[in-house]
């Protein structure tokens, strides 16, 4: 009774305490590293200690090596011991970053073939001397090739000069684009090429774009061409998927500075490059008679050496020399039909994750272990960001699911790895492949269908790290609604201006418990400015 009567006197204390905890903001640092090196380590005690000055309570943490790190070296745990107790002291709380399935080449790395793949249907392949050989079916040619004849392509924006050969962009302002309607065959890779030079060239992108009567893009790969190079053949490939037409696209949008050069643009459909090997990505050869030959007695194994490790493992290429396929008393002549899956690169190398595959659950619980054994954090953020292809292969199709309910599913197993490796720690998420005023919704890049609903997945104590601050206001209210409490992610490398307009239409919106110093740059410049932004705001 004694114990009660006191519990009752001190519950006042303890509402007040709660109180005044509910209304203390948090103020996070997002912070990348490489904790293999040691000026690394140094850097990142450096700035916890100037952020603690300035008034930051968290850093979010990450490093590519959290999806490898039983192959780490004995330096590497000697740094993270240093900068954990660094953290201890300066009074700094890490939070680390895993669970990568939309930005999945670290954990890629591991093993390249567990990447999502697109697939292949009955490409054509013919038998000479052992070898089944790719076949166009049908060839894809261009109309012209030398960039002379102008009535061959769709268009040639004005701003395109011809020049010995070649079509010259000096265009500041204005679009610098040529097209060409093409017919496709559904279900292909195919090879495109083009040579490239450039004077001073920024401000612009150089782009290939294979766009769909719908006016879907079918790829999203960068050629990363230099401000300044001679000559230079660039390379993407594409996947017509259930497409027979296309527009192809080679240009500049939205103008530029400086001077840029096409010639020699070329396609074609192609074998076996990037081929996946696993058991949710089955390779099928067959006759042209329906005939199913077996890999290791028809034929022998097929692998990419260059899948996922070019220049280094968990990095892929988007062209390369194509496997052959080696047959065994298969009479020359005969026509083969293959099938199999592919992954897609998008922009500078990001390449996804298939989360339906049961070896990639087991290497997301590893890294659960591992990263809570390596940091003993309180707190963890699940990478689950821009997820750009989704449910093609069988592993994903043979599941039923939408990609939302896949989403749906993967975070709620991804919350339940956390909470087994770490109870008690708090978990975070980007906000958003859940948001349907961000991401979560139909036609999204490569995604196969609908991610509406993918929110359904989410507990609601997992901590919602919102980006949203272009739709910020229906974004905050979305997931207050649900329940979720917030951390916005602000500046971007941006004008402080931005974030305050941000912080400014937060206010009303409950849950809101922080704030993030977002800088994709590695610039700390406005570290100072960004906290007094903050007291300034109220935040």
């Amino acid at each position: 009774m004694t114990t009660l009567k006191q519990f009752f006197l001190t519950l006042p204390i303890l509402l007040i305490s709660l109180s005044a905890w509910a209304e203390s903001k948090e103020r996070w640092v997002y912070a990348p590293a490489n904790y293999q090196v040691n000026e690394q380590a140094d850097r990142i005690i450096t700035l916890m200690k100037r952020a603690k000055a300035a008034g930051y309570t968290h850093f979010l943490i990450t490093d590519s090596k959290f999806s490898r790190v039983p192959t780490l070296p004995q330096r590497y745990f000697d740094n993270v011991d240093r900068v954990r107790n660094a953290a201890k002291e300066i009074g700094i709380e890490l939070v680390p970053a895993l669970f990568g399935v939309g930005y999945s080449n670290d954990l890629l790395s591991n093993d390249p073939n567990l990447a999502e793949g697109l697939p292949v249907k009955d490409a054509l392949f013919v038998v000479k001397d052992s070898v089944a050989r790719h076949v166009p079916d049908p060839a894809v040619v261009l109309k012209d090739t030398s960039l002379i004849n102008r009535k061959a392509w769709g268009f040639i924006d004005e701003n395109l000069v011809s020049e010995n050969g070649a079509l010259r962009s000096n265009a500041t302002e204005a679009n610098a684009r040529l097209s060409q309607r093409l017919k496709v065959q559904p279900f292909r890779q195919y090879h495109i090429s083009v040579n490239i030079k450039t004077t001073d060239f920024k401000g612009g992108r150089a782009e290939i774009k294979a766009i769909t009567s719908e006016g879907k893009q079918l790829n999203h790969t960068y050629l990363h061409e230099q401000p300044t190079q001679d000559w230079s053949i660039h390379h993407i490939t594409f996947n017509s998927l259930d497409h027979t037409e296309i527009t192809l696209y080679f240009g500049v949008w939205g103008g530029h500075q400086g001077t840029l050069w096409w010639r020699d643009p070329f396609i074609e459909e192609c074998g076996l490059v990037n081929v996946l090997r696993r058991p949710g990505a089955p390779f099928v050869v067959k006759t042209e008679e329906g005939i199913m030959l077996k890999e290791g007695k028809d034929f022998d194994s097929v692998a990419d050496s260059k899948l996922g490790s070019v220049p280094y493992a968990g990095e892929y290429e988007p062209w390369h020399e194509s496997p052959n396929l080696h047959t065994h008393s298969i009479p020359d002549g005969t026509r083969l039909r293959v099938s199999f899956y592919h992954p897609h690169i998008i922009y500078e190398g990001q390449v996804c994750a298939c989360v339906s595959e049961p070896a990639f659950t087991s290497l997301l619980q590893r890294q659960a272990i591992d990263v809570h054994k390596l940091w003993s954090a309180s707190s963890y953020m699940m990478s689950h960001d821009e997820w750009r292809v989704l449910n093609w292969c069988a592993a994903c199709q043979s599941r039923h699911l939408t990609p939302g309910q896949i989403v749906a599913d993967n975070v709620r197993a991804c919350t339940n790895i956390l909470r087994t490796a770490a109870p008690d720690a708090r978990l975070f998420v980007w906000n958003d492949m859940f948001d349907p005023h961000h991401n979560a919704k139909p036609n999204y890049y490569l995604v196969n269908g609908d991610l509406t609903g993918s929110w359904e997945g989410l507990d609601k104590n997992v901590i919602i790290v919102n980006w949203n601050s272009d739709k910020a206001v229906e974004s905050l209210k979305f997931f207050a609604d649900r329940g979720h409490r917030q951390l916005i992610a602000g500046y971007y490398d941006s004008p402080l201006s931005m974030t305050k307009q941000w912080l400014e239409k937060a206010k009303s919106v409950a849950g809101v418990q922080g704030v993030m110093y977002t800088t994709w740059t590695v610039n700390y410049s406005q570290l100072e400015a960004f906290a007094k932004m903050l007291d300034e705001a109220g935040f």
